[in-house]
């Protein structure tokens, strides 16, 4: 966390970690990792709403808990760009992050791939990656190749959230309502009436 500003640090430390290791395939195991990502999600939903701070929404949408959707949105200049917000738990899940997807904006921005899943190769993964903790008791970085089934993985959604999607809101929608790739449905009603 080092380099962090204090709000982040701050954020990311009230986001309960998970102990859980289990995945999609993981039976009984999965189920008690989703009861933790809910927890996470609830507790990070919450603090949100205390701080005046709320988002996003998101649910699962089948009841396996593989397909989140939802909604998350940014406010830019006093007006609020929402967004659909889909994603599905990959098969590799816990030791892989989810891919979150804004369909709306594919092929708006280079900071995307096709299907308008956003990037977050370059600052999010390694941290994913490097978040993997003994037997949940501390936090330590390992290579993949040394990870050994007896370490679970800390980050969840919640976490993806908070430390993917939100700064890439943050860092992404602003250039684009700026240049115009992306207008105010408000904007845009006005435009389709004249």
């Amino acid at each position: 966390m080092e380099g962090w500003d204090p709000n982040t640090k701050s954020t990311l430390t009230q986001i309960p970690l998970l102990t859980t290791k289990a995945g999609p395939r993981d039976g009984a195991a999965w189920t008690q990792r989703l009861k933790e990502e809910y927890r996470a999600l609830i507790a990070y939903t919450q603090m949100n709403k205390s701080n005046d701070n709320d988002w996003f929404r998101i649910s699962a949408a089948n009841p396996e808990g593989t397909r989140w959707t939802g909604k998350c949105w940014y406010v830019h200049n006093l007006l609020k760009y929402e967004f659909d917000l889909q994603f599905d738990i990959p098969v590799t899940y816990p030791a892989t992050a989810p891919e979150l997807e804004l369909p709306e904006l594919d092929g708006k921005t280079q900071k995307m791939y096709r299907g308008g899943k956003i990037c977050l190769t370059v600052h999010f993964k390694p941290l994913w990656a490097k978040n993997w903790g003994l037997h949940g008791t501390f936090t330590c970085v390992l290579p993949k190749a040394v990870i050994s089934s007896k370490t679970s993985p800390r980050f969840g959604i919640a976490h993806a959230l908070c430390l993917g999607l939100a700064p890439w809101l943050a860092a992404e929608i602003p250039i684009l309502v700026d240049s115009g790739m992306i207008k105010h449905k408000d904007d845009a009603t006005t435009s389709n009436e004249s």
